[in-house]
């Protein structure tokens, strides 16, 4: 009988094995003797932060964890902290923690997530298991930032960004070209504005054109992108360019337009992602694009009409109670809305502002005999602060005084919270976090002949224009008015924080 020889191969396999069955037993010996200390038996641990390294906006209400094993809920909730704080729910999903906050994290700030001393628990396992590798996780909210249009010197006509958190103002557009309006994109890193070139034969509003231009801020802080690049969106060859509107995601632009040739085609136009104009066939008055970015609202005849932003759409449903849509809510399931009263002669002379929602709720908030010229949801939707107006007799005349208020859509209460001697086209913009309001105050004459002159919605040029900002403080209890207002060293007007 030969001897079997064993092949270089086969001894490979051997070592193989017995170094696998050594470390096995070295492993389960470990386990039993050498404590919760040893190298071979590690605690439960984080396996993945949603936010980690990440600079998040007011939309991001929600961070998840993910652990390795199931935990001892109690130990976790109990050790979670987040520098600064941050109040908010939790809520639990096998081995995974959803942290809601119960309002937008304040911007312009750098956040530690920290957790240590939480342990497992398996099913059935009595007691608390063992003890967690800690945790550190970072991130980060957006820069507190916002845009206006100058007013005055090289500034004037321009785009101008002005960064609270870097204390930093940059000028956006070049001299050579006046803007009208502008809306910011949702990361805040483009905005979207009309304009008209600065030209002695120009024929003012008949020759705005639609362009773009770079922020320079970017999601990532600490890293900037170059502002002030500009292009052309949309240019005014055929149709006259009015109103637009920008999607909430950024996606589509809503233009009404007006032929050149043909003056009674007046229409709105979409530009979805940067593709060819496209007309949608649909006449109106004031309109809105809803926050689900597919929705057109817009004032028809008697009502408002609420369409799909598609071609010649037919309505999804129409509100004949309401002559405007001043709002919508962050979610889009809330609308402010305006009844004129004009189907009751006992309030014929009185507006009616209604908070509308998406399960059939039509509550009145406030009756006035004065002008409801703006209104915006806070973040959380809880309230919503409206630039109003009361009637005055002054000398045997009536005059309108504007004031801005802050409305509890659960109470109805109305608290007052700055007011103007006259309307001066007022234009205000709530920040994402909700924890300023940014307006301006124009001065205007009536006696400018130039026409590359700002103008206010009504006609007036604006000759100069402050910047305010508006720290509201409501007490609840009894809805006293304790805001702090203080002026910008800024010169313009139109401000709007960026998302």
């Amino acid at each position: 009988m030969r001897k079997k020889v064993l092949l270089p191969v086969d001894r490979l396999s051997f070592a193989t094995i017995f170094l696998l069955t050594l470390l096995i037993a070295l492993l389960i010996w470990g386990g039993e003797n050498c404590g919760a200390n040893c190298f071979l038996h590690r605690g439960p641990n984080v396996t993945n932060f949603s936010w980690q390294q990440k600079q998040i906006g007011a939309k991001d209400r929600a961070f998840i964890l993910t652990f390795d094993r199931p935990m001892d809920r109690a130990t976790v909730t109990e050790n979670l902290v987040i520098d600064p704080p941050l109040s908010g729910k939790i809520s639990w999903a096998g081995r995974r923690i959803a942290y809601t906050l119960n309002s937008p994290a304040p911007y312009g700030i750098e956040y530690k997530l920290k957790l240590e001393k939480a342990r497992s628990r398996f099913i059935g396992q009595e007691q608390a298991g063992e003890l967690m590798e800690p945790f550190v996780g970072k991130f980060s909210t957006r820069d507190r930032a916002f845009a206006y249009i100058g007013s005055k010197g090289e500034q004037k006509g321009r785009l101008i960004l002005y960064n609270f958190t870097e204390k930093r103002k940059i000028i956006l557009t070049p001299p050579d070209l006046v803007v009208v309006d502008f809306k910011p994109y949702p990361q805040g890193d483009l905005l979207l504005f009309s304009a008209l070139p600065k030209v002695k034969d120009n024929e003012g509003l008949q020759n705005l054109q639609l362009y773009t231009v770079t922020t320079g801020i970017s999601s990532d802080r600490g890293q900037h992108f170059k502002p002030n690049k500009i292009e052309l969106i949309l240019d005014n060859k055929k149709y006259q360019n009015n109103e637009f509107k920008l999607s909430e995601d950024g996606k589509i632009i809503v233009v009404q337009r007006i032929n050149r040739q043909n003056p009674e085609e007046f229409d709105l136009w979409r530009i979805k992602e940067r593709n060819k104009p496209q007309p949608l066939k649909i006449q109106g008055g004031e309109f809105l694009i809803a926050p689900d970015s597919q929705t057109l609202a817009i004032a028809q005849g008697q009502g408002i009409s609420l369409l799909p932003l598609e071609p010649e759409a037919k309505p999804l449903d129409f509100l004949p109670k309401f002559g405007r849509v001043l709002n919508f809510s962050r979610d889009g399931k809330a609308a402010a809305m305006v009844n004129y009263n004009t189907d009751n002669a006992n309030l014929s002379y009185t507006r009616s502002l209604f908070y509308v929602n998406n399960q059939g709720i039509q509550k009145e908030l406030l009756n006035t005999e004065g002008s409801i010229l703006n209104c915006q949801f806070s973040p959380t939707a809880t309230d919503i602060y409206c630039l109003l107006t009361e009637v005055l007799e002054e000398e045997k005349e009536y005059i309108e005084r504007p004031y801005l208020a802050k409305i509890n859509i659960k109470t109805s209460s109305v608290t007052p919270l700055i007011a103007w001697p006259n309307y001066q086209d007022i234009k205000f913009s709530i920040a994402p976090d909700g924890l300023g309001i940014i307006f301006d105050q124009v001065i205007t004459s009536n006696n400018s002949e130039s026409i590359n002159t700002l103008r206010t919605n009504s006609g007036e040029a604006i000759v100069d224009g402050h910047l305010w900002l508006l720290i509201p403080s409501v007490d609840r209890a009894n809805d006293s008015n304790n805001s702090q207002l203080e002026e910008l060293p800024l010169v313009g007007f139109n401000p709007q924080w960026l998302p």
